[in-house]
């Protein structure tokens, strides 16, 4: 069961970020660091009574090591889902779900030449293979027509959102152990609201708050919650199991989690290459993840010969 705990964290993270982009496809009249900031505070409230005693016991801790923990909070907490709702203000769901799925590539490549991690060329194979048939899933659907001929403003707001989360992604593996793992999301919530509250008063958050809606309210709980808190904190987990890469990869099933939800939700249609396209997917995924096969010591090839 230990084997299947951070694959099975996974899928649920999956579902939690398919969940974050359509909600905030929703919520795309609102100001998008309003959202981020209401998000923020929310989990923030929700935090406290979980990660005050650890926050303050690990003190000296976030003191010694403040700057990556510092990036973590700006990079995963602050800033890669205000930019998410960024970019929802100008493209579809689906599209920041293909661009999202970018990630495994960039987190391979990058651990490769920051940290010298080396790969087999399966998991290559995989990730290549992953990242076709999420291509394959969102340009069979409608939201791919939106931006015919050209590169949308939201598109290149969500490349560099990918870049973000690969940042954090690597942080995570590299110091994320060293701090307690409520008290650190504490703080780290504390300091995304300190950095998000500035911009979105220049938004006008003030007065766009208290007017929401009740089913706006709603769909901020709902990401105060759930990709703020438990999402974070299930894919730190499965993280430190295995490692950055191997973990990204899932977020290849992004499309296919969001294609469904949008089918549910919003009434898409999904069509039989859509279909194709998502197996391939997860074909690939698989690949990736696939453990390395334990090669026989010389001792053992010996004495299988010798018998």
């Amino acid at each position: 069961m230990s084997i299947l705990r951070p694959h099975l964290f996974l899928l649920l993270v999956v579902m939690i970020f398919s969940g974050n982009i359509l909600v905030g496809k929703a919520l795309s009249d609102l100001p998008p660091f309003t959202i981020s900031m209401g998000r923020v505070f929310i989990a923030l409230v929700i935090m406290l009574p979980l990660g005050w005693h650890q926050a303050r016991d690990g003190w000296p801790v976030f003191r010694r090591h403040w700057r990556p923990l510092l990036g973590l909070a700006l990079s995963g907490v602050a800033f890669f889902n205000a930019l998410i709702y960024a970019a929802l203000s100008f493209t579809s769901p689906t599209n920041v779900a293909i661009l999202e799925s970018l990630i495994p590539v960039v987190t391979l490549l990058l651990s490769v030449l920051l940290l010298g991690e080396r790969y087999r060329l399966l998991q290559w194979a995989g990730v290549v293979l992953s990242l076709c048939g999420a291509v394959v899933v969102i340009a069979a659907g409608e939201g791919a027509a939106a931006v015919p001929g050209g590169i949308n403003p939201g598109d290149l707001i969500m490349l560099l959102a990918v870049l973000v989360w690969v940042g954090y992604s690597l942080l995570v593996k590299e110091h994320m152990a060293r701090f307690p793992r409520y008290g650190s999301l504490l703080v780290m919530l504390a300091i995304a609201n300190l950095a998000l509250a500035p911009i979105a008063l220049l938004e006008g958050a003030w007065q766009v708050l208290p007017r929401l809606e009740a089913a706006e309210l709603a769909g901020l709980a709902y990401l105060g919650i759930f990709p703020s808190v438990v999402a974070l904190l299930l894919y730190n987990s499965a993280l430190a199991d295995i490692g950055p890469s191997r973990a990204a990869v899932y977020l290849n099933l992004l499309p296919v989690f969001t294609m469904l939800g949008a089918w549910w939700w919003l009434g898409d249609r999904i069509l039989p290459v859509q279909v194709i396209g998502s197996l391939v997917v997860i074909v690939g995924v698989w690949c990736t993840i696939l453990p390395r096969r334990a090669r026989p010591s010389r001792a053992t090839r010996q004495q299988g010969a010798d018998q």
